[in-house]
This record gives structure tokens, sequence and C-alpha cells, in this order.
């Protein structure tokens, strides 16, 4: 069964029958690296493995491990020796943040690159964040890239629908979640709770895909992250749909705990281009 699209008679809206079980899953590769949870020297020979079993993900590891992203001081000729440079965590990430990419790799639009940027530039900000707040960086760089996989879905799987939603816009972020309602049977924040859950993904990603446009439904700890990260990758300019923000960037800087504040620049254009570099060099593995 695959997503079915149909027009409605009353008025030209787009509904759209979602069923996560008809998703392509997110590669295996990836899925797997998900739930590896632990840092041990075990886990780090298992995740390695898995990268050595797939040749399009141990190339890409190879190439980030070579990056400038890395700067290492010899070049990385095996998957092995990567995963030793990198350490568990960052291999973990690299492996999701290419998992992500490799899920619309087929239907790389316009559209979906920019899907692609607003996750890695929020999942770049809640990582720095966490980690100057002595918080999770590797959970929030995964929550980062994945709070918005439904989004992501729905403009990959059901183009046509999500096209409108676009043609559409919005005047705020939560005005969009009604129209995609509207013109897909479901908003991207529920799809993504779907998605998570028919993957079998640690609880904690449900509250995130759920809930990162809600803000008065802030998780605690470094979950608490993400929705002021998705907000001000939008801000910043990594954003899909361009819905006008009541708020500045100082005014989002302030959801940030006070650690955090106080280490990201306070010139937003400074830290917009932080982020594009870090991107363009994730895009060129």
């Amino acid at each position: 069964m695959t997503p079915a699209l149909g027009t409605a008679k009353a008025k030209p809206s787009i509904e759209l029958r979602w069923d996560p079980e008809a998703i392509p899953p997110f590669p295996a590769v990836a899925l797997k690296a998900l739930k590896l949870l632990s840092g041990t020297d075990t886990s780090l020979l298992e995740l390695c493995n898995l990268i050595r079993s797939d040749p399009a993900f141990s190339i890409a590891v190879l190439r980030v491990a070579n990056s400038p992203l890395v700067a290492f001081s010899k070049n990385i000729t095996s998957v092995l020796q990567a995963s030793i440079v990198l350490g568990f965590l960052r291999l973990r990430r690299v492996v999701i943040t290419v998992g992500l990419r490799a899920y619309f790799e087929n239907s790389f639009s316009l559209l979906i690159r920019s899907c692609w940027r607003h996750s890695v530039a929020c999942a770049i900000i809640a990582e720095r964040s966490a980690k100057w707040s002595s918080l999770d960086g590797d959970f929030a760089y995964t929550a980062g890239i994945l709070h918005d996989i439904g989004r992501v879905a729905l403009a990959t799987f059901v183009a046509d629908a999500y096209a409108s939603v676009i043609k559409r816009g919005a005047e705020q972020p939560d005005d969009l979640l009604l129209v995609e309602r509207e013109l897909c049977g479901i908003d991207h924040c529920e799809a993504g709770r779907s998605l998570v859950a028919a993957w079998n993904l640690s609880p904690g990603f449900l509250e995130i895909t759920a809930c990162h446009h809600e803000r008065e439904v802030r998780p605690p700890g470094t979950a608490s992250l993400i929705p002021p990260s998705c907000e001000l990758a939008d801000a910043l300019g990594f954003s899909v749909i361009h819905c006008r923000s009541p708020r500045s960037y100082a005014e989002i800087l302030a959801d940030f705990p006070e650690r955090a504040r106080g280490r990201l620049p306070a010139d937003a254009k400074m830290l917009a281009l932080e982020i594009t570099n870090e991107i363009k060099v994730i895009e060129a593995v």
C-alpha cells in the first residue's frame, strides 16, 4: 500500500491517507545507529561493523573523516581508523546525518534541500547549546536532525500535496500546521511522531517530533533545546516555508540556557555564516 492522494469535493484541497507503515523506512544502517545509545568500545565496534557492511555509508564516513570538519593530520583510509579518530558519538552523528540525506537522495529538489538544511542547522545549534550547557550534545544533535522528519516524509513521498502547502504559505508557524492538515490530512508534527513510533525509536524522540512548534509545551533537559533551535534556524534563513516570526533574534536567544546564550554570537549574520559553512562541508562529502 502506498499513500494515496484524492481531491475533496467541497473545495480544492488535497487529502493524504497517511500510513507510516507505507513510507519507506529510514536507511537500515542509520536506523540501527539510532538504536545504539551507548558509547562503549563494544558499541563502537558494532557501529563500525554496521558501516563497513554498507559501501555508501563507508564512503561517506571516510569523506567526513578526511574533511575540514575533522582536520586530522593524516589521511584516513579505513572505516576502523575513522571510527577511532571520530569516536562513537561523532561517528554515530555522521551516520545519522548521512542517513537523513540518503532518505531523500532520489528526490533532492529545492524543497527537500531546504528541509535538509533546516534540519542540519537545527542540529548544529542544538548540539552547540547542549555542550555549552553541560547537556547531552549527541542527543541534541540527533533530535535536531529528526525533529522535522515528518515534513521530510511529506515533502518527499507526497510531493504534490506538500507543494500545495508551500504555495499557500502561512503567516505564522502555527498557521502552517493548519494548512498542512487541510491540504495533506496530517501536519508534519503528527507525521513525524507516527514515523518515530513506526520505526520503534527512543520514546524521547516522540515528544520532540510532535511538539517542537508548541511554545507552551517545553520538554525538560536536552529536549528543551529543540524548539528554540528550530525557531532560530528559521530566523537565520534556514527555513522551509517563510513565515513571519513575531520574535527577534535576541528574543529567541532568551529561550536558551544562560550559558548557551552567552556563547552564541550576538550577531545573527555571524552565526548564520558559521552554520552555512559547516553545512557546505557536510554537503560536499
